[in-house]
């Protein structure tokens, strides 16, 4: 019952922008190529499954494979910069100015320079996915409690004490905001490496039905995109509830 009087506003509202789809689908009789009615996106997923299932497979194992390494090298490169002061006045500059480059006009370079394997695509996600982490990180260091770090400094602790025992304890709801940014992220990354060559995926079904005029299938494969966005998020979210609850019960 929490659940539902928590969430059930935004199911109402977005059954009923699908109920006025339908409605204008239907009444404007409008092609199925050009704008297809919920209901025959439906069916045309249920049909679907047998074939799109290892599209799916793919995109997820490829986005959390992207996501596992994205959100490590973020949080390294946090904790150096955090470490370093001084070069993190050098360096955080430069990692937004590398937010600024568009990934679909990178990513033909990296196919040039890595070919058309695994490795370009992890890179891809991986661009996507860092810098929440690195910003999250960052944040949640700097935030941690004045008065309990001078606290831990007057009793003799070092700098790795401070960092291991108050600053990233401290961090990890900072940390993990970070990761439920990157893991929306980390399924459209995907899905874009998908588009520069791919033998499957969500992205190379998608790329099939758009040359097709499948419009059905599209909105099939972003619908399917949304819904493992959600899927990613909600997982990441329990494991901050039990996370922050055992250092809280610690």
């Amino acid at each position: 019952m929490k659940w539902i009087r928590e969430k059930g506003g935004a199911i109402f509202l977005l059954l009923f922008i699908l109920c006025c789809w339908e409605l204008i689908v239907r009444l404007k009789e409008v092609p199925g190529w050009l704008l297809p009615a919920p209901t025959a996106i439906f069916s045309e997923a249920i049909k679907a499954i047998p074939t799109f299932s290892t599209d799916i497979l793919s995109t997820t194992q490829l986005a959390v494979l992207g996501l596992t390494i994205g959100s490590l090298v973020g949080f390294i490169i946090a904790v150096s910069l955090h470490m370093m002061p001084k070069v993190q006045k050098l360096v955080y500059p430069l990692l937004i100015l590398s937010q600024n480059i568009p990934i679909i006009v990178l990513a033909p370079l990296l196919i040039i320079w890595f070919g058309f394997g695994l490795l370009p695509k992890l890179i891809i996600i991986g661009l996507v996915c860092f810098f929440p982490i690195v910003v999250a990180a960052l944040d949640g260091f700097k935030n941690t409690a004045p008065e309990l770090k001078y606290y831990m400094e007057m009793a003799g602790a070092s700098k790795s004490q401070l960092f291991w025992k108050l600053e990233l304890p401290h961090s990890l709801p900072s940390l993990f905001s970070g990761l439920k940014i990157s893991a929306t992220y980390s399924v459209m990354g995907a899905v874009i490496s998908e588009w520069l060559g791919a033998k499957k995926g969500i992205g190379v079904y998608m790329t099939l039905s758009q040359s097709s005029f499948r419009t059905d299938r599209v909105f099939v494969a972003i619908f399917t995109i949304m819904l493992l966005s959600v899927i990613v998020f909600g997982l990441l979210r329990l494991v901050e509830r039990i996370v922050i609850k055992g250092k809280l019960e610690r």
